[in-house]
């Protein structure tokens, strides 16, 4: 499939899932809980608050490896004033973040961090749906992240 064709496929259209595509193009499904759904939205709100650009919650990005869906991303003007709603994405957003479920292995979310990357962005976070984030830039793993912005603590209630 394409994405385009997932978009208005109507099969697909109320599954309760978090859909991507491989790189042949069979849809890949994850099941997202309401705690997953209650970080994407804190996530989003302490993004959306970051001077010069803009937050989005569910952003797909073309990757050599399909079509990928970061569960919240942030865009500086530029990017949008480039890319606008471009769906998916021809390039990554400079922040993409993960919301790690226990539906995902840590060689999952070490191969969509590489694709992210790959594909533009200045970093990824990796954010637990227990607790606790991680960090990554081109460099490879960060103890903070370069935006200076910490989402932990909003995250513990």
């Amino acid at each position: 499939m394409r994405w385009a064709e997932v978009l208005t496929d109507r099969s697909l259209k109320y599954l309760p899932y978090k859909i991507e595509l491989d790189k042949w193009g069979n849809v890949v499904m994850s099941p997202a809980s309401n705690r997953h759904g209650r970080i994407q939205g804190i996530l989003f709100a302490m993004l959306e608050k970051l001077a010069g650009g803009r937050a989005l919650i569910e952003c797909s990005v073309a990757t050599p490896e399909g079509v990928k869906v970061a569960d919240v991303a942030w865009c500086s003007d530029v990017f949008f004033d480039r890319h606008g709603y471009e769906t998916p994405y021809s390039r990554a957003p400079e922040i993409c973040v993960g919301v790690r479920s226990p539906s995902n292995s840590e060689e999952e979310m070490r191969f969509k961090t590489r694709l992210y990357l790959e594909a533009g962005a200045r970093e990824m976070w990796i954010v637990f749906e227990g607790g606790g984030a991680r960090y990554f830039g081109a460099e490879g793993e960060r103890a903070v992240s370069g935006y200076g912005i910490d989402p932990l603590p909003l995250l513990n209630h």
